[in-house]
């Protein structure tokens, strides 16, 4: 029914065009006229030949603003109704009334406006859809280096929200779709006006279910490390041979151009899943990893109980007879095994096929079990430092060992997160092999484990992971993401096995008053392995519901170490200068280095370089 009634509303919309004085619209025209703009485009009695010869001239987008505007005057249908129109107009619009390929709406292709386009998530996603034909737009309320990135590609990118970046100014259409980040609050103009004109909107998470259709997906989550696993893993693929797409949650100096996107012509995609808004329950991947699972997001998540949910429900959307990869040492992690019965084991027990013997809540699924303890299907033996200030290790499988790995990097946490990269390596290697062939099964695991080793041993790190900036007057300044107490733990925990006795001082801004107040004494005892702690004013990325809450809170709590509260980058920045000069730094003596590490999610990251500006300025 709904489809005959839009045929005869386009029908009466394409006899209409001939009404118009000339090819070219006047705003009256625009898709988001007001119903008086509508009598131009009342019904006549033409034929249909003089329709087309009267609308050849027009783009398609500048036709669809008009058939658009006709059905408002005539209908109003649901929200339901406006996406299925969007979806089936080509089943209405002859060929003839598709526009002028010549045109410049028609070369761009479908349009596609992102919210918040400034995020690592929303802004990956950007790139990707230019890189896949898109036309790519985009708004943030503050400009940064990824949205330079994005307009140097071909991106529109404006700073600030308004109805006017989702207006072409020439045609006065609308995007086909508007992608919003979860970081935008309600009443966003942008949002308010797509919903006014019948856009269709969609949060980031349904953007990324169409987005990875068609793929063979390979997920990395956990509450810590995924950034990097992701990372490593497309890093250890592509060198591999493997012309993949990969989206990853920060930047990764050797991706293309230094970002946090891959795009590759085959079948395989890797992306970091994101548990934030609950956004990676969209995806139906074919090999998940997890990490870890840990109570974060406190604005999201009430309890670890919530988080645990969530996974659980991640995994479960595993595709039938998928891999699932999941590091053993963590308990939130190990506990997800739980779900899954293992195909392979219920081949033969004969039980494949009796599905009355199947829990519903479990699917038939491979699980791998990684980690330090041995007890896992792999496990990392023989660590220690290397030359490289990394870790070397044995990756072991079931008591054998398969490969030595040697890392950049230092900390247990990049052994655990490499180790699911030789896991996952190792795993594709045999996917499609059969369970006789147990011979050149195993040699097909190790040789790939031991190519994806040496791939490692190439991997340089992830963009604000323990990232090195540079080294002036003795000092060596580190810039590290880390904002729960686990990870500043872990970035420590290196940092110490690195430098050793050296000292270690650390600016650290919290990220978020909730995730401070909720975690405030995990955080106390994260600084052990610091000599010297600045806690930073809080950086409020979202509404907080602690505004009385602020970082004297923590740094009167931190023990093992002497920690201040300072709450003004400027004031930290005079601190640091006046602390260094009082030091008597030798330049020559290695022993007398002092180590910096600015650790946060918010403005701390220009501490770092306007140090190494002043105590080095540039010749």
């Amino acid at each position: 029914m709904f489809a005959a009634s839009v045929f005869a509303m386009l029908t009466s919309s394409f006899k209409s065009i001939q009404a118009m004085p000339s090819p070219s619209l006047s705003p009256a025209t625009s898709r988001y006229a007001t119903p008086s703009c509508h009598s131009q485009f009342l019904p006549s009695h033409t034929s249909s030949s003089k329709i087309i010869s009267s609308s050849a001239l027009l783009s398609r987008q500048q036709q669809f603003c008009l058939i658009r505007n006709s059905c408002h005057q005539q209908r109003d249908y649901s929200v339901n109704d406006k996406l299925f129109f969007r979806k089936n107009l080509d089943e209405f619009v002859p060929r003839a009334l598709q526009g002028n390929a010549d045109d410049d709406d028609q070369k761009q292709g479908r349009w596609v406006h992102f919210v918040g386009i400034g995020g690592y998530g929303l802004s990956a996603l950007a790139m990707l859809a230019l890189k896949q034909g898109w036309r790519v737009s985009g708004s943030d309320r503050t400009w940064t280096h990824r949205l330079d990135t994005l307009q140097e590609a071909g991106v529109i990118v404006y700073k600030g929200h308004a109805t006017g970046n989702i207006v072409n100014a020439r045609t006065g259409c609308v995007p086909d779709t508007i992608v919003v980040s979860s970081a935008i609050p309600k009443g966003n103009v942008e949002v308010e006006a797509a919903k006014l004109r019948g856009v269709h909107i969609c949060k980031r998470a349904a953007w990324l279910c169409e987005a990875t259709k068609g793929y063979e997906l390979i997920a990395v989550a956990g509450t810590h490390g995924k950034s990097t696993t992701a990372a490593m893993l497309s890093f250890t693929l592509q060198n591999l041979g493997d012309d993949l797409t990969a989206v990853v949650g920060a930047d990764v100096p050797q991706f293309p151009g230094g970002g946090n996107v891959m795009v590759g012509s085959g079948s395989r995609f890797i992306l970091e899943a994101d548990e934030y808004d609950n956004c990676f329950l969209s995806i139906y991947p074919s090999l998940a990893i997890v990490t870890n699972v840990e109570w974060e997001h406190v604005d999201i998540f009430p309890n670890k109980a919530s988080v645990q949910d969530a996974f659980t429900k991640f995994v479960l959307q595993v595709k039938p007879e998928g891999i699932v990869v999941l590091c053993g040492d963590d308990e939130g992690s190990r506990s997800l095994a739980s779900n899954f019965i293992d195909a392979h084991a219920l081949q033969e027990a004969g039980l494949r096929e009796n599905k009355a013997l199947l829990p519903q809540q479990t699917k038939l699924s491979k699980v791998w079990m990684y980690g330090l303890a041995e007890g896992n299907d792999w496990h990392a033996e023989m660590l220690a430092p290397n030359v490289q200030g990394g870790i070397d290790y044995t990756a072991v499988y079931n008591g054998v060992p398969m490969a030595t790995v040697s890392l950049k990097s230092p900390g247990i946490h990049n052994v655990l997160n490499s180790l699911a990269v030789i896991v996952v390596v190792s795993v594709l290697a045999i996917k499609n092999k059969h369970d006789a062939d147990l011979s050149s099964g195993f040699n097909a695991m190790k040789n790939a484990a031991q190519a994806a080793s040496k791939c490692l041993e190439n991997f340089v790190g992830v963009q604000r992971r323990f990232q090195f900036l540079g080294v002036a007057k003795g000092c060596r300044v580190y810039d590290d993401y880390a904002h729960h107490p686990t990870e500043v733990r872990a970035v420590l925990q290196g940092a110490r096995q690195r430098y050793g006795q050296q000292h270690i001082w650390v600016v650290f801004q919290p990220h978020t008053c909730r995730r401070l107040a909720s975690m405030l004494h995990n955080f106390a005892s994260a600084f052990n392995d610091a000599d010297r702690v600045i806690v930073a004013k809080v950086y409020a990325a979202r509404v907080e519901d602690h505004q009385n809450f602020t970082g004297a809170n923590l740094a009167s709590l931190v023990t093992g170490c002497n920690a201040i509260y300072i709450p003004e980058l400027d004031d930290i920045f005079e601190y640091l200068l006046n602390q260094l000069a009082s030091c008597n730094v030798n330049e020559t003596h290695h022993q007398g280095e002092i180590v910096i590490i600015t650790i946060g999610a918010g403005d701390v990251t220009t501490i770092g370089p306007r140090l190494l500006e002043v105590l080095a300025p540039p010749q």
